[in-house]
């Protein structure tokens, strides 16, 4: 059984084919197109070939490409590739040869290889992040503009449609205006390109019922939840949800000696960007008037905000694998804010917008005749049977002595409520 490794680069791959033995039977190195990669594959690889490579850039496509043409393929860790990393002499060849020889003792560390969904659901959400970092710096941009000059918009929303009137029409001085234009300009060609993207994001999330669960955890909405589960991918490749927390990154780095144990700082592996996400979701959270918010405001008087906010964070993802494994939503969910992010997602991915109305035969509110418009939101479990989610379960005990503890026990009962909230 031969054993191939590729050291992979952006222009150029170094091959090496090694027998059972460990004896190199070939080496080659050959341009990263396509057509020279199937060239390699069809004149040295063969069906009972055993394929090692680091994740890269290019890794995904490199093994959509070579999979028919070999045994298994075997995707490393570059951060756990001890011999590679850490080697004194560490050239192409060195590289590529120390692969295939981890790969024929079954030493390498490999990493999980995701679907072609889940790699969607990845680039989906990475490229729209980046899209609205940019809007963010063009945003910021402006406002040093304004900043530089002692001019104090009239709206405190200075990116609405009526503020984005009011600067085009602002009267500065020529180099001012030439870039306040150039700005405005980019802000209009980001936003028109993020539009796009967030609506492929949004139809994928209107028919995942993953995703809609995820999005009934404070703090999550279909953006957050399409990036959380394109980093976790397969759930069953988790044991427990503290190895999925570790994944992300959001875990206390720990040295122990002996009797001796330090914690620091989070791990920060695995995916920054799902790990940004979280955290951004955990600044939501923490407003949140159950047992999130509960354990927020607890941690921050001890530690500080910033690191309460992590640690709420950490337990977002925990809480996040108990629902996809258990098939369950959130219990304690607010419903007037799923009804929201629940209206959002239904029109950016459908366009439909709901009639709303009094039902034939229910009783006028008080606030009938008197100008103020309100809408119903049902109880939580009327909300959930009526968006196709699963029930909640009966509480156990021991949660309702936590509830009970924190001062929170009469929040099931409430969050089950039929009311009428004030349109905005």
């Amino acid at each position: 059984m031969p054993f191939a490794a590729f050291d992979l680069h952006k222009k150029e791959v170094e091959a090496v084919i090694l027998s059972d033995l460990g004896d190199l039977t070939h080496r080659e190195r050959f341009p990263t197109t396509r057509e020279a990669l199937v060239d390699f594959a069809k004149r040295k690889l063969t069906p009972d070939t055993q394929l090692a490579l680091e994740a890269t850039t290019n890794t995904w496509p490199v093994v959509e490409i070579l999979r028919p043409f070999v045994q298994s393929i075997t995707v490393s860790n570059p951060m756990k590739t001890r011999a590679i990393a850490e080697a004194k002499i560490k050239t192409d060849k060195v590289d590529a040869l120390i692969l295939a020889n981890l790969l024929r003792l079954n030493y390498l560390p490999a990493v999980w290889c995701p679907d072609p969904q889940t790699q969607s659901m990845r680039r989906n959400s990475t490229e729209r992040t980046m899209l609205v970092n940019d809007r963010t710096r063009v945003k910021n941009r402006i406002h040093s503009i304004l900043h530089q000059r002692l001019i104090t918009a009239p709206d405190p929303d200075l990116f609405s449609a009526k503020s984005k009137i009011w600067l085009a029409q602002l009267e500065i001085d020529p180099e001012g205006r030439q870039s306040l234009d150039r700005h405005l300009r980019m802000l209009a060609s980001i936003e028109s390109e993020i539009e796009p993207i967030t609506k492929t994001i949004a139809i994928h999330a209107w028919h995942d019922p993953r995703i809609k669960l995820l999005m009934t955890l404070p703090g999550v909405d279909f953006t957050v939840a399409e990036s959380l589960l394109g980093a976790i991918g397969d759930i069953s490749r988790f044991p427990s949800a503290k190895q999925a927390a570790s994944y992300l990154g959001l875990t206390p780095s720990t040295y122990q000696s002996g009797n001796q144990s330090y914690h620091g700082r989070i791990t920060k592996q695995g995916s920054s960007h799902a790990r940004f996400m979280m955290v951004e979701a955990a600044q939501t959270a923490s407003r949140h008037p159950g047992p999130l918010g509960h354990f927020f405001n607890k941690l921050k008087k001890k530690k500080g905000r910033n690191p309460a906010i992590v640690a709420l964070a950490h337990k977002l993802v925990v809480i996040a694998w108990h629902m996809l494994k258990n098939n369950e939503p959130y219990r304690y969910a607010i419903p007037s804010t799923l009804y929201a992010k629940f209206s959002r997602l239904r029109i950016q991915a459908s366009g439909e917008k709901r009639k709303g109305g009094y039902a034939k035969g229910s009783k006028r509110p008080a606030t009938y005749g008197s100008g103020l418009r309100s809408k119903g939101v049902p109880g939580l479990a009327t909300f959930y049977q009526r968006e196709d989610l699963p029930p909640n379960l009966a509480l156990p005990p021991g949660e309702l002595a936590m509830l009970a503890a924190r001062g929170l026990d009469d929040l099931p009962s409430r969050v089950q409520q039929h009311k009428r909230v004030p349109k905005k």
